[in-house]
Parts: C-alpha cells; structure tokens; sequence
C-alpha cells in the first residue's frame, strides 16, 4: 500500500512515500480502505516528534481518516455490527496517512446517509474536542459565554457551530485576514489578536468574565484566558501550539520558553476565583468506547438536523501531506485540511 512515512523529526519536507506491506487486521480490528484523512494539530506535531506518544522515526501519522470497511475480524471486544462496504469514521493509533488502516471497531463509527468521506474525516477530532470540552465536561448552558481562540481553523469553526446550536454568546479570536469570515459564521464577538488585547476585548462586552475559554495556544496565553474567566469559569486547555515554530520546525528554545511562561494554578487560587481548569484529551473518550459513540451519535445527529456542518477549507492529495503541513504552520488554513487517497 501506499503511505507517507516521517523518516527523522523536523520540517514538512521530512515526508516520504513509499510502499508498505498491507495491514492485517487482529481479533475486534476492522480493515478499512482509506477515502480521506483529517490533518490535524497533532499530526504536524507528532512529525516534529512533540506529540506525546509519538513512536520513534519511521513511522506513519495521523489520527482520522474516512473510509470503507474492507474486512471485520471477530474478536475482541466487540465487532460493533460492522460489515464490509459500511462508510465509516476511525481514530487509529497513528498510521492513518496511508491506503489501508487496520483500527480497533471501538474506534469505527458509521456515517451517516449521504455524509461524504471528506466531511467524515472532517467532524471527529475537532467536534469531539469541542463537544467533550463544551458540553460533557464544561456542562455549558444556554445563555452562556465563550471565547474561542483560532476561530477560524478545525477546532475554532466546530465550537463556533456548536455555541451556535446551543445559543451560547461567542467571542472568537483571528488573525485580521480572518474577520470577515468570523462574522460570517455568526461569531458575535469577533476579536483580532493582531491589533486588540483580547482581555480587553472580552470585559468589554462580558465585564464580570465569561462561562469558558477555548485554548490551545498555551504559555502566556494560558494567563490571559484564566483572566477572562467569570467566577465560575472553565478554561478548556486542549493544546500547546506556541512550541512550535513558523517554518514546521521544532524549537526546544521556543519550548522552553513556553513552558517557562505557562501558569501554575494553585489549589487555592482556584478556591478563590471559584473556577475551574480542564485538560481535554481525547484519548481519554477513546478509552471510554460507549462515552466515544454517545458523544459522536450526538455530533451527527445535530449534522443530521443541519446544525452543524464541517468546513473543507483545503483538500491535497496523500502525497502532498508535506504542502498540507506547511500550508497550516503558515496560518493559510479556515476551516479543516483533508488528504484525499485516491
């Protein structure tokens, strides 16, 4: 089969195709002929070797795809009624930038009707983060604030759309070529990081702080989020993307400085502000297959009733993975980066 395969940490160009022997699925594994893969954050980290968990290079990324069930091996813990010819969403454990992926059928998920692959390997990841952090462990309500930081990309579209769905108040950062397109999708509050302070920005309009603060940004910036939090505040911290450098490449200088800057959150001081920090991992709803599929037949459900609707903002073939990669370090992004296996 064909796949991308990180030879040595580093920069987008660290890619290279070649042929691997196709995957064997075990008992409780599904084979499943890949259609589309979601880029995501954390595969542009895991090929600079940051991302925990990363294996040692080569090795083959990513973390979604769409794509067709092939063969079901049964086994395991269950085979979740899967049969060949099913459309289907997968979080593999890495290996998802290739033809073929053998993954655990507590991973698969169907699509629904009509559900093209590119929006498949569009809505898990960033409308899990979103939903998991919002809704099941931020217990956000109608009538509530947000602010989203990166509004505009994967993760900061799916959480506008789901605020959107539950009616809660928005408040979204961007860059200043971004927004138009903030206004566009409904954000209420649109905040350009560039030319405003976004601190000042949310007490403006939210003096006393708003419900949850969206961040994966990380160092400084976790300060300056716990600042907009109202006394019974969420900040949601699902990221650390400011330790990696404009040109893909990883920084230890620029790491550490990060790391320097983060804030440590006292017991006590959070006794006293009454709020509270959340660490959003979705391992943790991988491991969990029954809160994973409670949670994903939520999202498509509100997909089903038009509420949401992922965003495509670029497609490449698998074998640009290394454009797709550059062109998100480069901020170019709105919305979800695919590659498409044809």
């Amino acid at each position: 089969m064909r796949a991308l395969v990180v030879r040595r940490y580093g920069p987008p160009n660290v890619f290279e195709p070649q042929q691997l022997p196709d995957p064997q699925p075990k008992p409780g594994e599904a084979l499943i002929r890949v259609k589309a893969i979601g880029v995501n954050f954390a595969d542009l980290m895991q090929r600079m070797g940051i991302y925990p968990g990363t294996p040692k290079p080569p090795f083959v990324p990513g973390l979604e795809i769409a794509g067709v069930v092939e063969k079901v091996v049964e086994g395991g813990r269950s085979s979740e009624g899967l049969q060949p010819g099913d459309a289907v969403t997968a979080f593999p454990n890495f290996g998802a930038y290739a033809e073929w992926v053998a993954v655990s059928t507590t991973q698969v998920h169907r699509l629904p009707a009509g559900m093209r692959f590119e929006e498949g390997a569009a809505i898990p990841v960033n409308y899990l983060t979103a939903y998991h952090a919002m809704f099941v462990l931020g217990n956000l309500q109608p009538g509530d604030r947000i602010l989203i930081h990166g509004a505009a990309g994967g993760v900061g579209i799916a959480a506008v759309q789901l605020a959107k769905a539950q009616e809660l108040v928005t408040f979204g950062t961007a860059g200043p070529l971004k927004q138009e397109y903030l206004r566009k999708i409904g954000v209420d509050h649109p905040i350009d990081y560039e030319k405003t302070d976004f601190v000042e920005a949310v007490k403006k309009y939210a003096p006393d702080g708003v419900e949850m603060v969206m961040d994966s940004i990380g160092g400084k910036s976790f300060s300056r989020s716990f600042e907009c939090l109202s006394p019974i505040g969420r900040l949601a911290v699902y990221g650390f993307s400011t330790i990696a450098g404009a040109g893909g490449k990883p920084s230890p200088v620029r790491a550490a400085r990060a790391y320097l800057q983060t804030p440590r959150f006292h017991p006590l001081k959070l006794l006293e502000k009454g709020a509270t920090v959340i660490g959003v991992n979705l391992r943790s709803v991988r491991e969990r297959p029954a809160l994973f599929r409670r949670e994903l037949d939520d999202i498509f459900r509100l997909y089903a009733d038009g509420k949401i609707k992922p965003v495509i903002g670029k497609t490449f073939p698998l074998e640009e993975a290394a454009a797709a990669h550059q062109y998100i370090h480069d901020r170019k992004n709105i919305g979800k980066v695919i590659l498409s296996v044809r």
